[in-house]
């Protein structure tokens, strides 16, 4: 659903992108860019280069207190004591009672407390769901960062760095992060204090490509922003982002997944972590529920586009495409599916596009990862 435009939110970068002639468009309520002119161009350049995105809309709440960690063991479907040492994170889903996904998150160990960051358009619902599941803990804080959430304290921009060159000009723009950019490892986050305030750097993304997500003072962020362009980071909007994740073959809350879906039928099995007896929010649900589908990356072979929602047929069944796009790196249309049980990689299946059947063929994702074809 749309949302009027004088109502759409904004983030602290919104001039910024203005002013580099950003294609403006309605993004779960944010009005955000979806390209500055070319999102092939923009595609490429986190590929082989270094791109930048806002990713100012996404919320990161801190959860603080002697209880955090028996909280997020029940909240989480992932386990949280899988959290070694300071600074590492873990991806996971956040699940309801019935087992489907409220929401996919990024959780950070940064002791003595935790920092979780959410999704855009679910922040308001996860956050009413969290705080409904904090009444049964007595010494925990939820502590938003994104300005308009109830509660936010110490408001923070989050901007995204990725590709090959990312690290290097992260620490060439700012030097106190240098250190970090050369120390981290993929999966670990740190606070470093910078001339900009405190800034957490977190070697994660949503692109495959390496690179850092920056937490910044709010107040800070468009000046972090412009150091990094002025470096040589391509300013990249959701266009790229988009055929980059996909591409990657990472999931889109709210496309290939949402709080009716079984993480397994999206290929989240991964994620929900069973090996103790661990009683986290979904649980029994999900014990008594049979996977239904394979969750599996399509390439068309024939002329056309993929696109969500288009119905697949094989011989063991039909299925459905979650996430479709023409891929810039490999020239190709693919697709995340939702396939039968006992679809295999390398099978050919039948996509329904406009009345026709054209052929695809069934393969493991990521499709491309660090630049490279992998299919």
């Amino acid at each position: 659903m749309s949302v009027a435009p004088n109502q759409l939110k904004r983030t602290i970068l919104f001039e910024t992108h203005q002013l580099a002639g950003a294609k403006l468009v309605d993004f779960g309520g944010w009005e955000m860019p979806v390209n500055y002119g070319s999102q092939i161009e923009e595609h490429l350049a986190t590929r082989t280069n270094c791109g930048i995105f806002d990713v100012c809309h996404m919320a990161a709440v801190d959860v603080i207190g002697s209880d955090a960690k028996a909280f997020l063991e029940k909240v989480l479907a992932n386990d949280v004591n899988k959290l070694k040492n300071n600074g590492q994170a873990l991806y996971s889903c956040l699940l309801n009672h019935d087992g489907g996904v409220i929401d996919d998150l990024i959780v950070y160990r940064l002791d003595p407390n935790y920092r979780i960051v959410i999704n855009a358009a679910t922040a308001h619902t996860d956050l009413e769901w969290l705080h409904q599941e904090a009444k049964a803990f007595t010494n925990l804080n939820l502590v938003p960062r994104r300005p308009d959430l109830i509660n936010s304290k110490d408001p923070q921009g989050m901007v995204a760095v990725q590709g090959p060159r990312a690290l290097e000009l992260i620490g060439k723009s700012i030097p106190a992060l240098a250190a970090a950019t050369q120390e981290l490892k993929v999966f670990h986050g740190r606070c470093v204090d910078t001339p900009f305030g405190e800034i957490m750097i977190a070697r994660t993304g949503y692109t495959g490509e390496d690179g850092a997500e920056l937490l910044v003072p709010i107040d800070q962020t468009s000046k972090v922003w412009d150091v990094l362009v002025k470096a040589g980071a391509q300013p990249a909007g959701l266009g790229a982002r988009d055929t980059l994740r996909l591409e990657a073959g990472m999931n889109l809350y709210g496309q290939d997944m949402n709080d009716t879906t079984n993480p397994l039928d999206a290929g989240l099995g991964w994620t929900i972590d069973r090996s103790t007896d661990r009683a986290f929010n979904g649980r029994s649900a999900l014990d008594k529920k049979a996977q239904q589908f394979v969750f599996l990356g399509l390439i068309l072979q024939d002329k056309g586009v993929l696109r969500a929602h288009q119905i697949v047929k094989s011989v063991d069944g039909e299925g459905e495409i979650t996430s479709g796009t023409f891929s810039p790196s490999l020239q190709k249309s693919i697709a995340l599916a939702k396939l039968p049980m006992g679809t295999k990689i390398g099978d050919l299946v039948k996509v329904v596009i406009r009345d026709k059947e054209l052929n695809a063929v069934v393969v493991k994702t990521p499709f491309v990862r660090h630049g490279k074809a992998l299919v």
